[in-house]
This record gives structure tokens, C-alpha cells and sequence, in this order.
């Protein structure tokens, strides 16, 4: 499969070491960076890359797949400048947040053929995962999208393009919450007089373990939880302080608040002309 990427940050980097490792050729790679230093980086990583400064039909040319991966709010000049090439592609992808489906197809000129996808941070080192949906018109074609973003870690499907605002909430952001919880164990495990290396493997180790046997057990979290509270005892102590300050009920407050905020921004970006 021949694969063009529309930026070539982290997240493209990562995808495309992702399909490099599973077998695809460099050589049938070719990313748009407009910035010299940055083609010169994924040149020497990844010989045999095909690397351009601008957008055109030599740079997606026989493409099976159009990745697009700026920012958000690069993307309305990245499509206006693809647009007159992009007829001949099979399918569009985008991993931009809060770029919709429709609003894409307008700056490509009316095409249609677009998967929309929301990874997430780990898949730069391979533990990724990304919710896609698919727009009618690529539906045939979608696993396309699906096979390029695997190279990194799972995909799973949305049936309504709007889910991808909850999405981005959850394993969007996530990442996010997750670095939170671990800054906040670190800097009670200092504060209880515990050297600052330790600390942090032992928050690190924690919650590495922790997932591991979520993942290794049928139980839900709330099972889990319940196993290792023993009445009276240390982790029903502080489960109790939690409790108190209503600190699940502000979490799922906050995980509501980051997917308001996406159906906020998909909005905006749809006002782009």
C-alpha cells in the first residue's frame, strides 16, 4: 500500500514506523513537511522515504491512502492546497481532532471518500489506540485506514461520527489524566519521605502492574477496587478521603467537560470558509 502523509510530526512519525516495522517499504511512503529540518529528520530515520515541501500531484501520485496529520487548525490550507490533486486518491484519512468529515470534504473540493480517526499519544511508542469512523462514501474502503493506524497500536469503530467527541475525552485526552494521577503519587510518595527516584518507579511500576492485571482478568474495575479493600484497613482509608471530596464524580465532570470542548471546536472549524 502507497501512502501519503500530509505532515510529518510525532504522530506521522510514529505511524509511519509503525508500518515500516510490519514490512512496508519506505519507498512507498512519501510525506509533505514544509519544515527543511524536519524532512531531513524522517529522510535519515526512514531510508528511502519520499519526502516533499509542498503539496501536488507528484507528491500523491498512485497514493492508495492520504493521511492527513497537521494541526487542526492547519488543515482548512492543507485541504484547500491538496484539493485539485485529490480526485484520483481511493481514501482519506485524517487524525486531526475536531476536523469533521463534512467540513474536510468541503475544502477538498466535494470529495468524499474520508475515514476520520482520533489516536492518541502512546502510539508513538506503539501502544496506541484510535477510534475511527467512517463517512458513508469510504465505507467500502475503510480498512484501508484501519491497517495504516494498527501499525501502532488497536483501532476500534464509531457507527456516528459524533462519538469521536466522547472519544477524544476518554483516550484522547486520557493520556493526560493518566500523567496526572502519576504526578500526583510521585509527590505523595516524596511528601511521605520517599527518595524521588523511588517515587517514581514505584508509581510507575504501580500502575504499569495495575493495568496488567485489569487486562488479565474478566473482573470490572470496580471488582478490582473491591479486592484489594480490605475493611478497616490502609486502602479504605484513603479511599474514603476520595470519596469524600466526591473526586470520581468530578473526574466524570472533567471527561464531560474535554468532549463539550470537542463539539465546541468541530463547530468552530466548521465556520472556517
Amino acid at each position: 500500500m502507497k501512502v501519503t502523509f500530509i505532515g510529518g510530526g510525532n504522530m506521522a512519525s510514529a505511524i509511519i514506523g509503525g508500518l515500516v516495522s510490519r514490512g512496508t517499504s519506505a519507498g512507498d511512503v512519501r510525506v509533505v513537511e514544509p519544515f527543511a529540518p524536519q524532512r531531513e529528520r524522517l529522510a535519515a530515520r526512514f531510508a528511502g522515504i519520499g519526502v516533499h515541501s509542498v503539496s501536488g500531484a507528484t507528491a500523491v501520485a498512485g497514493a492508495d491512502l492520504v493521511v492527513f496529520a497537521v494541526k487542526p487548525q492547519q488543515m482548512r490550507e492543507a485541504a484547500v492546497a491538496l484539493a485539485p490533486h485529490i480526485d484520483a486518491v481511493p481514501l482519506v484519512l485524517t487524525i486531526a481532532a475536531g476536523v469533521r468529515c463534512a467540513d474536510l470534504s468541503r475544502w477538498l473540493g466535494g470529495y468524499r471518500r474520508i475515514v476520520r480517526a482520533m489516536p492518541n499519544t502512546p502510539a508513538l511508542v506503539g501502544a496506541g489506540i484510535s477510534a475511527l469512523y467512517a463517512a458513508p462514501e469510504s465505507r467500502d474502503a475503510s480498512e484501508a485506514a484501519a491497517r495504516v493506524l494498527e501499525a501502532c497500536g488497536e483501532v476500534t469503530w464509531c457507527e456516528r461520527e459524533r462519538d469521536l467527541d466522547a472519544v477524544t475525552a476518554v483516550s484522547g485526552s486520557g493520556p493526560a489524566y493518566v500523567f496526572y494521577f502519576l504526578e500526583a503519587l510521585e509527590q505523595a510518595a516524596i511528601e511521605l519521605g520517599l527518595p524521588a527516584g523511588e517515587a517514581r518507579r514505584l508509581a510507575y511500576a504501580t500502575f504499569e502492574g495495575s493495568m496488567r492485571l485489569a487486562r488479565a482478568s474478566s473482573d470490572p474495575p470496580a471488582t478490582l477496587r473491591a479486592n484489594v479493600t480490605s475493611k478497616g484497613g490502609t486502602t479504605a482509608r484513603a479511599l474514603d478521603v476520595l470519596n469524600a471530596e466526591n473526586v470520581a464524580a468530578h473526574f466524570i465532570a472533567a471527561v464531560k467537560a474535554a468532549a463539550a470542548r470537542a463539539t465546541e471546536l468541530g463547530d468552530e472549524h466548521s465556520k472556517a470558509r
